[in-house]
């Protein structure tokens, strides 16, 4: 598995998410980033689940809190890295 990334779909986003698309994409990318290696490195052989639930709090954890509490990722995608992190394809 390719590192995970984040891609907003700019039509569901707001003026003011708009003009900073791009960043807010580099800023949710790299904290799902981190949070899937600290996950992986953690990981100790919980369902699938439970990982894509960590996965998403570490995420998170690791962006300001007013861009946290706007995150609603595609959790079909989280779960995605979550089934990679399980069957040990993310390094």
């Amino acid at each position: 598995m390719s590192e995970p990334h984040v891609t907003l779909d700019p039509k569901g986003l707001d003026p003011v998410q708009r003009k900073l698309h791009g960043p807010l994409e580099e800023q949710l990318t790299s904290a799902l980033q981190a949070a899937t290696e600290r996950v992986r490195a953690s990981y100790a052989g919980e369902p699938v689940e439970e990982v894509c639930r960590r996965l998403l709090d570490e995420t998170r954890a690791g962006l300001h809190p007013d861009i946290a509490a706007g995150f609603q990722p595609d959790m079909d995608e989280f779960c995605r890295v979550a089934v990679a992190i399980v069957r040990g394809e993310v390094s």
